[in-house]
């Protein structure tokens, strides 16, 4: 059997088999599924309150005492504070508020409760706003006026072709989550998949395996064998995450609806996450297998190949600004710069419309970063795959590859 096919079965059994490997691509499926197993216990056990809730009120500015039946909520006015205290403690009431004489001024109004709570009761909030709208508005315009004012406003935007016609891939806010959760994963697995290929090497280097593998295979066969092996382990993960997401979204729609029947998967989302994963992985493999050649240990070697991995997750440090400006130069030189482009380019397919041009840019800049990168590295592993001791400088490497 070839060599560089045994290498390659090798790395790529090695690879799946690792704990970590494992955990990293059943975490999505796992977790998406637990999700939706939690929210149906949690909706089956729990029941909306048939039970009336009784909620006391001060009317400090007069002309609030209609429309006090708000679904399964009842308002009760009191006339001082002493007896609604007193009712709230007995437990005669659930919670009081107090409408000020300057409210139709300020539209401010105190609420006291004896829970703990981090916001108000959405229930709650939306019966005391309909409570005090209806009674403001009472008899100056229709019901039906009133509830329109007092609805927030449902605006639906619908994308169109260049030729008018209805967009099949639509915007808003539901359709960054396939490609933000992608995107995580996507780093995470650049940044592990080109780990191994230092480790690995490292590793081999470190305790003098690296003699007794040379001495049986090139340098080529097994650089190859190494880089493609763990590349395949690691495209196997993309795949299984790109095949098991469809599934549990239609799951999830289907289940909890609402939310999640809005969410659209981008119909170029998966075509070039498999692109951008081979890309991204041949690029930092190699500069993994490089940064291998001239570290004396995996430590040091871990140490160096921070400087590039970091340019992985740096997307989603400033997300915010890409979500505000999906277009603006600056991302659209990182989503072209190499060493960003997988993640920041599955981050912008969700957030803007890419141009086609942009995305052959963007892959054939990486297709060039690659073949020099392979160039390169090649000088450095023939140059220092064997050599040990003290880590060359920067000087001695620039030196050694002109010579």
């Amino acid at each position: 059997m070839n060599k560089t096919l045994l290498i390659f079965k090798h790395e790529f059994l090695h690879t799946i088999k690792r704990t970590g490997f494992i955990i990293l691509t059943l975490v999505l499926p796992m977790l998406a599924l637990l999700g939706i197993g939690i929210f149906h216990i949690v909706s089956g056990i729990s029941k909306p309150p048939s039970e009336l809730t009784k909620i006391g009120y001060i009317d400090e500015v007069g002309g609030f005492d209609q429309f006090t039946n708000q679904g399964n909520i009842t308002f009760i006015s009191f006339d001082g504070m002493e007896a609604i205290t007193q009712a709230l403690i007995n437990r005669d009431i659930k919670e009081y508020f107090v409408i000020p004489p300057e409210y139709t001024s300020k539209g401010i109004i105190t609420r006291y409760t004896l829970e703990k709570q981090l916001t108000t009761p959405p229930d709650i909030q939306t019966a005391i706003k309909d409570f005090l709208l209806n009674n403001l508005l009472a008899e100056k315009v229709p019901i039906a006026t009133v509830k329109v004012i007092g609805s927030p406003l449902s605006l639906v935007t619908i994308r169109l072709t260049a030729t008018g016609a209805i967009s099949p891939e639509q915007g808003g806010l539901t359709n960054l989550i396939i490609p933000g959760i992608f995107g995580i994963l996507l780093a995470l697995s650049l940044i592990f998949s080109s780990t191994y290929v230092l480790q690995g090497l490292g590793e081999e280097k470190e305790n003098r395996l690296m003699e007794i593998l040379l001495s049986s295979v090139s340098t080529r066969e097994l650089i190859t064998g190494k880089v493609l092996g763990i590349g395949a382990a690691g495209l196997t993960q993309v795949v299984i995450w790109m095949i098991s997401l469809p599934f549990l979204l239609n799951l999830a729609s289907s289940s909890i609806k609402g939310f999640f029947s809005m969410i659209q998967i981008p119909p170029n989302l998966l075509v070039l996450g498999v692109v951008y994963f081979i890309l991204g992985y041949l690029l930092f493999a190699m500069l993994s297998a490089g940064i291998a050649a001239v570290s004396t240990t995996v430590r040091e070697g871990q140490g160096l190949a921070s400087i590039f991995t970091i340019f992985a997750i740096a997307p989603f440090w400033f997300y915010s600004l890409l979500l505000a400006f999906p277009n603006s130069p600056v991302w659209v030189f990182f989503s072209i710069f190499p060493f960003s482009a997988p993640v920041l380019m599955m981050l912008r397919i969700g957030t803007t419309a890419v141009p086609t041009w942009q995305l052959a840019v963007s892959i054939a800049v990486m297709a060039l970063s690659i073949i020099g990168g392979l160039l390169l590295v090649a000088k450095l592993l023939r140059t220092y795959i064997l050599m040990y001791g003290k880590r060359p400088n920067l000087k001695e490497i620039m030196q050694n590859l002109r010579n």
